[in-house]
């Protein structure tokens, strides 16, 4: 797998995820490689939407 790639995807992402949401921070994205379901929780209760909402917008970015 190309850890490579799926990084400067995810720092793409993560760069318009902040643009989109202000009040999220660079902690509050930061991704660990089994813990995305983490990630998740964290954001859904930050933003206030639910899993499939918020894996819609990271989808959709």
């Amino acid at each position: 797998m190309d850890t490579t790639g799926a990084n400067e995807k995810w720092s793409t992402k993560k760069s318009r995820l902040k643009l989109k949401f202000a009040e999220l921070t660079d902690s509050d994205l930061f991704l660990i490689k089994g813990k995305r379901e983490e990630m998740i929780a964290k954001l859904q209760i930050i933003l206030g939407k639910t899993e499939e909402e918020i894996e819609e917008i990271i989808k959709t970015l």
